[in-house]
């Protein structure tokens, strides 16, 4: 069986952030998405990769989301 797509909101609480930062990791730091239609939809699987790879992580400038 194919995992499912999975919404911004339901990506949100699956990481346990805001709905603000999924937007905003995917638009400064690369969070795997993929556009359908007007929306964004994620793959668990891609995104939890991603975020053990280290890519969520705060910037070497000592900034954050």
């Amino acid at each position: 069986m194919t995992e499912r797509w999975l919404s911004v909101e339901e990506i949100a609480n699956h990481l346990g952030v805001s709905k603000d930062t999924v937007y905003a990791w995917r638009e400064k730091k690369g969070l795997p998405a993929h556009r359908v239609g007007r929306f964004w939809k994620f793959k668990a699987n891609e995104v939890d990769d991603w975020i053990r790879s280290g890519n969520a992580s705060e910037s070497s400038d000592g900034g954050s989301i």
